[in-house]
């Protein structure tokens, strides 16, 4: 036994170096990710492997994944977003239903980080899991008792949007900047398991642009360079309108001069007009397209 114990020790060693040996800027980290058989082993390292990029290697006993990458060619949230999108949940990131239930049926494993449905009739949230324990309580102890039930955790992130909204309103470059690096701050924030299904899936696929456009516009000393970008950042905020709830309703606004005719839309809590990619130049050119109700 010991003779096997140090063939597998020596394995293990010589399979880490070769996989360091393959990345210039080797990084390696250990996160949990749900799965239950050899399938899911082989769908997990297939999803998160990337030619001289990345690395992964599952243990199914222990449900820890070890991911080796090169950190100037990808990080450990893309590697998870690709085994996510493989039908596997980790502590980030959480498959789409349609791709989990596609699974094989021992794959199966219990989605113990999946947002639990909220039942309407009763006005609380309520889960059972398949063994008939009652999650209720837990529930409750999660969420604010002053918190409305219907306010998401992404309310903050359109908050801070439509005061970005504002500062460009007022042709005010530097709050513009200043809020946007408030706004990365409340991105960071965010936790993915505690959103609704429908909002983690999207929030998966806009975070990085969602990122990167504030940061420019946090970077930017430039108003015209702020409202270039503000356009793209309203795009990924849109889609998270369309499957967030809010208190009020959500205007969705478009500027048909910007960009040289080519336009551009925005997000506004007001009906009224307030032009942020022209500011006073031209305060009420635009049109309200469309009112996103989801309270």
């Amino acid at each position: 036994m010991k003779l096997i114990s140090k063939i597998l020790v020596a394995f293990t060693v010589l399979i880490t170096w070769t996989m360091n040996a393959q990345f210039k800027n080797t990084k390696t980290e250990t996160i949990k990710i749900y799965g239950s058989c050899d399938i899911c082993k082989g769908m997990i390292e297939k999803s998160g492997n990337l030619k001289k990029t990345a690395a992964v290697s599952w243990n199914k006993d222990t449900q820890m994944a070890t991911l080796t990458y090169d950190s100037q060619m990808t990080n450990q949230d893309e590697i998870l977003k690709r085994i996510a999108l493989a039908g596997f949940d980790s502590e980030k990131f959480l498959a789409p239903d349609d791709i989990y239930t596609a699974l094989p049926e021992c794959c199966h494993y219990t989605r113990e980080l999946k947002p639990v449905a909220k039942n309407k009739d009763a006005g609380m949230n309520m889960a059972t899991d398949h063994n008939g324990h009652d999650h209720s309580k837990m529930v409750q102890a999660e969420t604010p008792p002053v918190q409305n039930q219907n306010t998401s955790q992404l309310k903050p992130v359109f908050d801070t949007y439509f005061a970005i909204k504002n500062a460009l309103v007022k042709t005010d470059a530097g709050a513009a900047s200043a809020t946007a690096t408030k706004l990365l701050t409340v991105i960071k924030a965010i936790e993915m398991t505690k959103l609704s299904t429908e909002e983690h899936m999207v929030w998966m696929k806009v975070m990085k642009d969602l990122t990167a456009n504030t940061e420019k516009i946090a970077s930017a000393k430039d108003i015209s360079k702020q409202r270039e970008t503000f356009a793209l950042l309203s795009k990924n905020i849109y889609d998270l309108a369309k499957v967030s709830p809010y208190n009020t309703p959500i205007y969705y606004q478009h500027c048909p001069m910007f960009n040289n005719g080519k336009g551009a839309n925005w997000l506004s809590l007001e009906n009224e007009i307030k032009n942020p990619f022209f500011g006073s130049k031209m305060i009420t050119c635009g049109s309200t397209v469309e009112t996103i109700d989801n309270k």
